[in-house]
């Protein structure tokens, strides 16, 4: 395994050495690693949820100049997110 040194404020550190003190976690090396598993999670899962919102929202044209530029995952999102404000605006005017 490898490290990475990071820099807290004194309130993050004496809150994640609260958070170690509890008993859930070892060390605080654990607790951040958890804290980032989830975030990863948390991610994926929105980029799913986004590219489903997508799927059953119609055809969605991506441009390859506009991939190279922002990177496909940023792009799909950004249209998701455009496709959905469209189609929720759409819902509200009903």
């Amino acid at each position: 395994m490898t490290s990475l040194n990071i820099s807290l404020p004194e309130a993050l550190k004496e809150y994640v050495e609260g958070q170690v003190a509890s008993g859930d976690w070892g060390t605080p090396s654990e607790y951040v690693r958890e804290l980032i598993r989830k975030d990863k999670e948390r991610r994926l899962s929105s980029l799913k949820e986004d590219l489903l919102a997508s799927v059953r929202g119609g055809k969605v044209e991506l441009p390859v100049a506009e991939i190279r530029k922002k990177g496909l995952v940023q792009l799909l999102r950004q249209r998701t997110s455009e496709k959905l404000q469209t189609n929720s605006q759409r819902g509200s005017r009903r």
